[in-house]
């Protein structure tokens, strides 16, 4: 059955008709404090999963044991080598290294909060971050350092700890991989931060002091996830212990009934930067004892395909784009799928071609879920036990609340009616990081609202039929227009631009600009999109850009984005 907009009569619902369609062992309800913090979770984990192997990356695999070790002795180096305190922010800025699980439970270990970067920010968004969060130390891998060398006097951090790709491969292998990123592939620019710390350094200095344990509980706050705001620049969304492990306890309530303990390999090719891989893969598989296998480049198709070999995997999570590149590759169409029992997409809208085609090479069922960072960001996942793909998001995890709304913000009672969609469970974020005003306005009677149009079905499955924020969302990454205007507007030839979203098989969605070049003034698109290089992260820069005379306004004079959105569609 394919749950989307129909010429059917809508029906009256009431309550959760999502928990009739739940399997008959998933749970309505998760305990929210089944641990106190996310440390108790850690400690719990690396006791019992000991010499299970925890994460893999460039073929060499730490243990459960040992990520408990130098996550200590990490621990240890933040709070007696740098005198840092609960509640100080540090940035961690790399993509899937080995040293990421080491900085990310050592920070957590020392009752800091973890501030996640893309590394491929420009220096402008980087800038911003650290400033908005207030970030006193990063760790960051050197093939990014240049970046930071651009701004590092502008923010607050005072100490950086630098890494390189081949740390924790041992002596020779490491000294290898770190010749051949430096010197042969060329991948790291020239820098400048005479005062950085060695990885390595922290680590030895880390080992030889003192652990102190710090007092945490579920109010504690965790992360500062960073997320699109409609002012133009990101927020931290504040997620605190209890938000991420209630998550990760819908995430086990839904799909614990087909993964067992300490016996799951999880492929993580998704960026542990990104909400959904640290939830999905990097806490939910912990929790498991699982075995992490962890992709640093998932852009490069073969190079990534090649390291799958071996590694019988049971479980892997990924946006639309990898897969769509995956079941088009002739080496990934050859591998054994013995094993493989979860696929998990999320990020963007999973096309049906690409769920179909996947369970026809894997035969494994693409299971659509959807999130939102401020939410931890799971809000709505498909059944473990669907038949295939029917084109919605899924049904509510566990102690979720979904309801939809109007206009007049009046509750929607009838199936197959579109409206706002707003969200209520342990998992929705206190608010944003010093930005009291914008959380009056995602906020409502205590409900989150999302943006997201959808409507509700007879059996509770939710499907997105339109997006009511101007929101683009490019493989899974959210951009804001107002960040690629703000930006274009710099350019001395445009006197006015908008940006909007328009729809692209590969990556869901492309940033559009349409502008209005200043009178007398000779602007083409190349210089444009040279300029917007400059100060925005790739997935931002525009891919289509159009010249007008005059953009569509209201009588008040705001751009009507719509209007070019729907035209551009």
């Amino acid at each position: 059955m394919e749950h989307t907009l129909s010429d059917r009569q809508p029906t009256p619902f009431s309550g959760k008709p999502w928990l009739n369609r739940y399997p008959a062992d998933v749970p309505a309800e998760i305990d929210a404090d089944k641990f106190s913090s996310l440390l108790e979770m850690f400690e719990h984990g690396v006791s019992e999963f000991a010499d299970l192997p925890a994460y893999s990356n460039f073929g060499k695999t730490l243990s459960y044991r040992q990520l408990d070790s130098l996550s200590r002795d990490f621990a240890a180096y933040l709070q007696q080598g740098l005198k840092l305190a609960p509640g100080d922010r540090i940035a961690l800025m790399m993509p899937n290294l080995l040293q990421y699980p080491v900085c990310l439970f050592g920070a957590l270990r020392a009752g800091m909060v973890v501030v996640n970067v893309n590394p491929l920010y420009t220096a402008r968004e980087l800038k911003h971050q650290l400033n908005d969060a207030g970030a006193t130390t990063i760790v960051i891998v050197e093939n990014f350092a240049h970046t930071l060398t651009e701004v590092l006097e502008e923010t607050p951090v005072t100490q950086v700890i630098l890494t390189r790709m081949g740390d924790h491969l041992g002596l020779v292998k490491g000294a290898l991989v770190n010749m051949v990123v430096r010197y042969i592939k060329k991948l790291v620019p020239d820098f400048t931060l005479p005062n950085a710390i060695p990885y390595k350094t922290a680590l030895a200095q880390g080992s030889g002091l003192r652990y102190t344990r710090p007092e945490l509980d579920g109010d504690t706050l965790a992360f500062l996830q960073y997320t699109g705001g409609t002012t133009g620049r990101s927020k931290g969304a504040m997620l605190s212990h209890r938000n991420m492990l209630a998550n990760v306890e819908q995430c086990l309530g839904m799909y614990g009934p087909v993964l067992n303990k300490g016996q799951e390999k999880v492929v993580t090719a998704l960026p542990l930067y990104h909400v959904f891989a640290l939830t999905v893969n990097g806490l939910l598989f912990f929790r498991l004892g699982a075995h992490n296998l962890l992709i640093s480049n998932p852009r490069d198709i073969p190079g990534f395909v090649r390291e799958l070999k071996g590694y019988d995997f049971s479980c892997i999570t990924g946006v639309n784009t990898l897969f769509n590149a995956l079941v088009h590759n002739v080496d990934f169409q050859a591998h054994e799928f013995k094993s493989l029992k979860l696929t998990i997409g999320g990020g963007m809208a999973v096309q049906r071609a690409v769920a179909e085609q996947w369970q026809s090479i894997t035969g494994s069922r693409l299971l659509e879920g959807y999130g939102l960072t401020e939410c931890s960001p799971l809000v709505t996942v498909c059944p473990y036990d669907m038949d295939g793909y029917n084109g919605s998001i899924g049904l509510p995890v566990c102690s979720t609340e979904i309801r939809l709304v109007d206009d007049n913000d009046e509750e929607i009672h009838l199936t197959r009616t579109p409206g706002e969609m707003e969200v209520k469970g342990p998992q929705v974020m206190s608010g944003y990081w010093g930005q009291r005003g914008a959380d009056d306005d995602t906020f409502h009677d205590g409900w989150l609202r999302t943006g997201d149009i959808a409507t509700i079905d007879e059996q509770g499955f939710l499907n997105i039929v339109d997006r009511k924020k101007d929101m683009i969302l490019v493989s899974g990454f959210n951009v804001f227009p107002n960040e690629i205007e703000e930006v274009v507007m710099q350019h001395s030839g445009v006197l006015e631009a908008a940006a909007v979203g328009v729809p692209n098989k590969d990556s869901g969605e492309i940033v559009k600009l349409v502008v209005v070049r200043k009178p007398g003034v000779s602007l083409d698109e190349k210089a444009l999109i040279s300029h917007c290089r400059q100060y925005l992260t790739a997935y931002k820069v525009p891919k289509v850009i159009e010249f007008r005379d005059e953009l569509p306004k209201t009588n008040v004079g705001k751009i009507l984005r719509r209007e070019l959105r729907d035209a551009a569609a």
